[in-house]
């Protein structure tokens, strides 16, 4: 592959050159058609005049970004022998993993069991089952692990009952991470030079293989994750969370702390109102990840220099978030939309400093499991 100065792809290098793991699908097929999601300009009147970013719409994915991994994990079980033909697919997920499982499942001929908690869309469900999934919900959270720690104990229940059964556990798999060297690949193709990467951050998957593969084209490359209010990943303690698809209440071994320069944590009214704007000035959307990570985006692009090239990867589509994001009813009763909006995060300069309850931002990451506890203002002493 040939790069100019600027660390741009030189003409005659095709998409074909950065595949880092080559398509293993026919096109024709539903697999096949995972992978090369367009890459979308947001500009006025989202963002203001001469300001903008670029946005990786992984929703034109058959069920999302997770579809990317979903396969990726299954393929490699299946090559290691991990997973036998024909064995239960068994993981935890908020629903866009389970998608990708589903797609997995029929691709490869495993039936898929997933463990989630009440808080799934009533459209992922019914969407999940459609596919052929068994869908069980957990119907207690876990007294310090919250829904994630009840999902994935009952996952462990399962595959006591069934000991030819896989987990792909994409909280922990190094798998999760390799599966995104492509998506960086990819974006590299599109728009050549990167500067900034935001990504929401849950499992850890996406942002750290992406990132990773990034900066080996681009040392300087400057990550921003967007985490949620009342996350521990990156610190802060377990609250009740609403927002789906980023975030968690343990702390994902796939986490790739020292790849962020900073984090922000976006509270559901900044994400809420940011899904709505998006889908009202650019026909594209999505639900909570995209709005917070949106969110981030604009004000990066805003108080950024001109001339930096931002990349925000949207995780999924607007589809799955009718009854939530995009439901008057639900988002009023929740108090969604009579929240003023930020036009810029507040600050905070440890993580610990105190529990952030709107849009705030810190540029200083650790690993929160390499300390005891923390005492945060009004919240007394959180166990990491």
């Amino acid at each position: 592959m040939r790069t100019n100065t600027l660390g741009e792809v030189m003409p005659g290098t095709s998409p074909g050159q950065l595949l880092a793991i080559p398509p293993t699908m026919p096109q024709h097929t539903p697999a096949g058609v995972v992978g090369n999601t367009p890459l979308l300009w947001i500009g006025t009147p989202f963002c203001g005049p001469q300001q903008g970013f670029w946005a990786k719409l992984e929703g034109h994915n058959p069920g999302g970004i997770k579809d990317r991994t979903a396969l990726y994990m299954v393929e490699r079980a299946r090559e290691r022998g991990e997973l036998a033909p024909g064995a239960t697919i068994v993981e935890s997920t908020s629903g866009t993993l389970g998608l990708g499982l589903a797609l997995a499942g029929i691709t490869y001929g495993h039936p898929v069991e997933l463990v989630t908690d009440p808080g799934m869309e009533p459209l992922m469900a019914r969407l999940l089952a459609a596919y052929g999934a068994v869908v069980h919900t957990v119907t207690e959270p876990h007294p310090t692990g919250g829904w994630q720690q009840a999902r994935r104990d009952r996952v462990g229940e399962l595959l006591a009952d069934d000991p030819t059964a896989f987990c792909p556990d994409q909280y922990n798999n190094p798998d999760n991470v390799a599966a995104y060297a492509p998506l960086a690949h990819e974006l590299i193709a599109q728009v050549g030079r990167i500067d900034t990467l935001v990504v929401t951050v849950g499992t850890g998957g996406h942002s750290a293989g992406v990132s990773r593969t990034l900066r080996e084209f681009f040392p300087y490359l400057r990550v921003v994750g967007v985490d949620t209010i009342g996350s521990t990943i990156f610190g802060q303690p377990a609250l009740p969370r609403i927002m789906r698809g980023l975030g968690s209440s343990i702390h994902p071994r796939n986490v790739d702390y020292g790849t962020f320069d900073e984090v922000h944590w976006v509270d559901p009214a900044q994400a809420v109102r940011t899904s709505r704007t998006l889908a009202s000035s650019h026909y594209a959307s999505g639900g909570w990840s995209v709005g917070a990570v949106a969110t981030v985006a604009r004000w990066l692009s805003r108080t950024s220099p001109a001339t930096e090239r931002i990349i925000a990867i949207f995780p999924d589509g607007p589809q799955r978030y009718f009854d939530t994001v995009f439901n008057d009813e639900y988002c009023s009763e929740r108090g969604l939309l009579d929240q003023p909006l930020l036009r810029a995060p507040g600050e905070i300069a440890e993580p610990g400093e105190r529990v952030v309850t709107r849009w705030t931002r810190c540029t200083q990451v650790h690993d929160p499991r390499e300390g005891a506890s923390t005492t945060f203002a009004g919240a007394g002493e959180v166990r990491r």
